[in-house]
C-alpha cells in the first residue's frame, strides 16, 4: 500500500464521488483526506488514499466517463504538524483584479504559510458592488509574522476588512 494523492477535474455530474470512492474500495484502499468543489460546472477535488500502487489503472473506467485523474506519490511516513499555532484569517472588501495576488503576496513576504484558501465574490447586499471574500487556515512563525500580515493586508485598501482568530482544533 502506498500514500497516494488524485487530483480529479471534470465536468460535474451526480455519483461522481461515489464512483471515485468504489474505484478506490475495490483495490482496498483507504479514503483519508479530500477537498472537493463544484467551479463553474466542473467537479474538482483532491484526495488523499492509501492504496496498492495499481490504483492508477483502476481509474482508467473514470477517465473514460470524462474525469482527469492525475495521481501523485504521497510521503510514506506522516509529517508531524508543525509547532506554530493555526490561524483562522478572513479577509472581506471590494473585489478588483489581482486581489488574490497581492493577498498572497503579504502572507509570503509575512512568512505566512497558507494551509487552505477558500475565496469567492458576491454581491454586496446594499450598494450591490461585488464583494471578494477570502477565508484560510494558515501558520506564522511568530506574533511578529501575524502582525506584519496583518498590517500588510490592511494596507491593500482602506475598506478591506481583515479578521486573524486562533483556529478551532
Amino acid at each position: 500500500m502506498a500514500s497516494l494523492i488524485l487530483t480529479v477535474v471534470g465536468p460535474d455530474r451526480p455519483g461522481l464521488v461515489r464512483a471515485l470512492s468504489e474505484a478506490v474500495a475495490a483495490c482496498g484502499g483507504s479514503w483519508l483526506e479530500s477537498r472537493m468543489a463544484r467551479l463553474a460546472g466542473q467537479f474538482a477535488g483532491i484526495v488523499l488514499v492509501e492504496a496498492p500502487e495499481s490504483l492508477p489503472d483502476d481509474l482508467r473506467a473514470l477517465e473514460n466517463q470524462g474525469l482527469r485523474i492525475l495521481v501523485q506519490g504521497g510521503l510514506a511516513e506522516p509529517v508531524a504538524a508543525p509547532a506554530e499555532p493555526r490561524l483562522m484569517l478572513e479577509v472581506v472588501g471590494n473585489d478588483r483584479p489581482g486581489i488574490v495576488r497581492d493577498v498572497t503576496r503579504v502572507l509570503a513576504e509575512s512568512g505566512v504559510n497558507i494551509e487552505e484558501l477558500t475565496t469567492g465574490v458576491a454581491s454586496a447586499s446594499f450598494s450591490g458592488e461585488t464583494l471578494f471574500r477570502a477565508t484560510a487556515l494558515v501558520r506564522a512563525p511568530n506574533v511578529a509574522a501575524t502582525e506584519t500580515m496583518r498590517t500588510g493586508l490592511e494596507r491593500l485598501g482602506n475598506e478591506l476588512m481583515v479578521d486573524i482568530q486562533p483556529a478551532a482544533g
